[in-house]
């Protein structure tokens, strides 16, 4: 039985077994969360893989017009969303085609059917969580535990 959204063993899966994080709305503006959250990632050792059709790359890395195109290039572990709620779906949808092994609905968005629809195909899910926050916490957990 796949663990409920947010818990701390999904998100400690998360983190411990994923490592390609493909970031659907990931913006080229540093002001932008999603740049912030994208570029904390990637400095923290993740690999980043932008989904946006308006930009060619984003953090020194390629971007793709869709997650199933990024698919066709990089394995992708885990779906980052920076959509509205509304667009949740097909992302949920493309992630699972891809084989990811999890879907991550930033701060402020969720939605429970994909959720839902993710978890029944075996996904983790996570929603209405900020990835750098959790990450911070789930690497300071990790620390102590070496103490």
């Amino acid at each position: 039985m796949l663990e409920a959204d947010n818990s701390t063993l999904t998100i400690n899966q998360i983190f411990s077994q994923c490592r390609t994080i493909a970031v659907v709305g990931l913006s080229p503006r540093p002001e932008r969360a999603s740049f912030d959250v994208a570029r904390a990632m990637q400095a923290a050792g993740w690999r980043i893989v932008p989904v946006n059709p308006n930009t060619s790359a984003v953090l020194g890395e390629t971007a793709y017009p869709t997650l199933l195109e990024a698919s066709r290039h990089v394995r992708i572990d885990l779906v980052n969303v920076f959509r509205n709620s509304a667009d949740v779906p097909p992302v949920v949808t493309d992630a699972i085609a891809i084989g990811a092994k999890a879907v991550w609905m930033q701060l402020g968005i969720s939605h429970p059917a994909a959720a839902a629809l993710a978890k029944a195909a075996g996904l983790w899910v996570v929603q209405d969580r900020c990835l750098k926050v959790e990450h911070r916490l789930w690497a300071a957990s990790q620390s102590s535990q070496l103490l």
